[in-house]
């Protein structure tokens, strides 16, 4: 079995759940559903989709490179949005932030995330 590197944000769910923000196996990492939770544990942006999108970026890159990592070895990403006629603005965040890198990705809608300001929640998948 291959070593396992874990990273943590430190975000109430983490403890309570019993997972890692991500998951270093050998040359991948696993992010696990990321939000828009500040550095304080807020909601950042609340109401506004694209703010959210971005946020969520920043904490992804914070635990890819924690692990060794950036966004540019992000291969998959998934998308859970509350509301999918609003794809456009969780689109244009996720082209502005990965648009160099062009990683396989789905956007489903789903019907409620843990937290209701919660917009949208996203999953990503690096490998070195």
């Amino acid at each position: 079995m291959q070593h396992r590197q874990r990273y943590s944000s430190g975000v109430k769910w983490e403890s309570i759940v019993g997972y890692s923000r991500a998951l270093r196996v050998g040359d991948r990492i696993y992010v696990t559903g990321t939000t828009a939770t500040g550095e304080n544990g807020e909601i950042v942006g609340v109401g506004d989709a694209y703010s959210q999108t971005v946020q969520i970026f920043k904490n992804i890159e914070r635990a890819l490179v924690a692990l060794g990592a950036g966004l540019e070895n992000i291969v998959r990403t998934r998308m859970f949005v509350t509301d999918i006629s609003r794809w456009e603005e969780y689109g244009r965040a996720h082209g502005e932030m990965l648009g160099h890198v062009m990683p396989a990705t789905t956007m489903v809608e789903v019907s409620k995330l843990i937290d209701p300001d919660m917009l949208i929640e996203i999953e990503a998948d690096a490998e070195l």
